[in-house]
């Protein structure tokens, strides 16, 4: 969902420096259908408004291969330059997730403080929560990790990573980009 937030600065920044919405369509993504497909996988397994996953097993093998898919649609699209900061971003993602068994290590602070306080409660009581496994010394490359993080009384607010950071970064000139008709 914080990614959203990236899309709407960026239409706003495409907007404001002379861009029109509909010069998206010129960038001629391909294969978009993986990314979305993605996005559901993990909208099963991670569920956003219920405690429970559609697809309570296998786990850390979609969410790996959710990745994988949205990493082939980038390569896809490598022409596209910004996609290439989105790729760097996902990578690193990617790179921290598979060193700690599908799970991305989160700092119960960031957690904490982004209005995730029964996400935190679970950290701290099992050790793991939906695709978040405790940050401390088990973990590995935690400076990768969910250590960030927008208040809770923002609307989206959430812990993230590095790896998210340069994603959004990446979908903001995405949009601006796009909208100028620069693809």
């Amino acid at each position: 969902m914080i990614f959203l937030i990236a899309v709407a600065v960026g239409i706003a920044i495409g907007y404001l420096t002379g861009g029109r919405l509909r010069r998206l369509s010129s960038l001629k993504l391909r294969w978009t259908w993986l990314v979305l497909l993605a996005i559901l996988i993990q909208g099963l397994i991670f569920p956003l408004f219920t405690a429970r996953p559609v697809i309570p097993v296998a786990t850390e093998a979609l969410h790996l291969v959710s990745y994988l898919l949205v990493l082939v649609w980038l390569g896809l699209n490598i022409r596209v330059r910004p996609l290439l900061l989105v790729g760097a971003g996902a990578l690193s993602n990617l790179l921290v997730i598979v060193v700690n068994g599908g799970k991305m290590p989160a700092s119960i602070t960031a957690v904490s403080r982004a209005g995730g306080e029964f996400a935190a409660h679970q950290l701290t009581e099992n050790g793991v929560y939906g695709n978040l496994v405790l940050m401390g010394d088990k973990s590995h490359l935690n400076f990768l990790g969910d250590t960030m993080y927008l208040p809770g009384s923002i609307p989206f607010a959430t812990a993230f990573s590095v790896g998210d950071l340069v994603i959004m970064i990446g979908l903001v000139w995405l949009m601006a980009w796009g909208m100028r008709g620069d693809g």
